[in-house]
């Protein structure tokens, strides 16, 4: 009989990915940068342990979706006042907060719990084609 091995915080090696999402589809990609922010690409995943690696994101505002998403795609927020419910379209928030889209998306697909939140703690995400985590050494990401 096998015994199933659970990891622990201390066994789990952290690496640090590069992705470059120009001319990315949106959806895919955030899918993947989640399996890779909880560690599922790994053979010592545990699910009650964050066994996730770090993912630089660059060129952020050159996401590509399909369809007619630029414009009938919505974000909402609410302010919690009556009547305060904001929303925003995906090709105007490109363009205020290009990071953002991809972001949400990949946050939307962590788990929603503390655990979660500290896996996107991981994620730097960067507009432009430069980002801070040189001296890291970030390895590009095979999606």
């Amino acid at each position: 009989m096998t015994k199933t091995t659970m990891a622990k915080p201390v066994d789990v090696d952290r690496r640090w990915y590069l992705v470059d999402a120009e001319g990315r589809i949106l959806g895919r990609l955030a899918a993947k940068i989640a399996t890779v922010l909880q560690g599922k690409h790994k053979p010592i995943y545990t699910p009650h342990v964050d066994t996730g690696d770090f993912v630089v994101v660059v060129n952020a505002e050159k996401i590509a979706v399909t369809g007619r998403k630029l414009k009938d795609k919505m974000y909402y927020r609410a302010s919690g006042y009556p009547g305060g419910l904001k929303e925003t379209p995906l090709a105007e928030l490109l363009v205020k907060k290009p990071t953002e889209p991809l972001r949400l998306a990949v946050k939307r697909m962590l788990p929603k719990t503390k655990l979660g939140r500290r896996m996107l703690t991981k994620l730097k995400v960067y507009a432009g084609p430069t980002h801070r985590h040189a001296a890291q050494k970030p390895e590009p990401l095979t999606l």
